[in-house]
């Protein structure tokens, strides 16, 4: 772990209780932040949280709802009293309500909009005005490789594309203040949620893995450590003159 002074950068990753959330809390851990594991229920960043802590870290688990601004105001004013101003922020809490068109219910649309893009923005604005006083600041948001259209998507292809969008306006209005903001893109990444698209198709898991790695130059799919690993550069102070970018993490171009 890098040397850090007594008071460590803070970082607050949402959906932080598993998968690309769980292992990116670990990482920016292993970098020398302390770190606010966002998810629906605080019991369910327990785990994120003590692993951090028995690897020498500083964490705290907070319970919220990301689309409900008042538990997200109250999330992030609980993590700057308690663990110190936010310098980075990761918008990662995501959920999946898969169906083609004619099947899709508003609720689906609905619930998959308000995770990812209502969320994505109620946790921006809440933290933004402690960047902006410190003069510092990083956002990372999860897009998709399905932003660019997915078979049974049409919701979360529209939110992970809707988010490249939101984060390249950030970049403009907020880089004045030493914030920058960029967004990840993942492709296949071997997760809870792609375990539940297999059963939605009706594959095995294993299977779906394996089929999917045949079109991936690499020739394997992604796990949440590749993810996590991109995640770290843009939250470096490093990273400093990259800001509106998106990063394809998806082992090969596409199309």
């Amino acid at each position: 772990m890098t040397e850090q002074s007594t008071s460590p950068r803070v970082a607050i990753v949402t959906g932080a209780a598993r998968g690309i959330g769980a292992a990116t809390a670990l990482r920016l851990a292993a970098d020398g932040y302390a770190v606010a594991v966002v998810d629906l229920e605080e019991s369910a960043g327990k785990d994120t949280v003590d692993a951090i802590t028995a690897a020498g870290g500083r964490a705290l688990a907070v319970g919220a709802d990301v689309s409900d601004a008042g538990q997200v105001e109250a999330a992030v004013e609980r993590i700057a009293a308690e663990l110190g101003t936010p310098a980075v922020l990761v918008n990662n809490a995501g959920v999946l309500r898969d169906n083609l068109l004619f099947k899709m219910s508003e609720s689906d649309w609905d619930t998959v909009m308000n995770v990812h893009l209502k969320g994505a923005f109620l946790m921006t604005r809440a933290v933004q005005k402690h960047m902006v006083d410190a003069g510092f600041g990083r956002v990372v948001n999860l897009s998709s490789s399905s932003a660019q259209g997915n078979r049974g998507q049409a919701n979360y292809s529209a939110a992970k594309a809707g988010l490249q969008g939101f984060t390249k306006t950030l970049a403009i209005e907020l880089g004045k203040f030493g914030i920058t903001a960029n967004a990840v893109a993942p492709g296949f990444i071997a997760t809870d949620m792609t375990a539940a698209t297999a059963a939605r198709v009706g594959m095995e898991f294993e299977a779906f893995k394996q089929a999917a790695a045949t079109q991936i130059p690499v020739n394997r799919v992604g796990v949440p450590e590749d993810v996590a690993n991109a995640i770290s550069f843009f939250a470096s102070e490093a990273s400093g003159f990259v800001s509106g970018q998106v990063l394809y993490v998806a082992g090969g171009p596409l199309d």
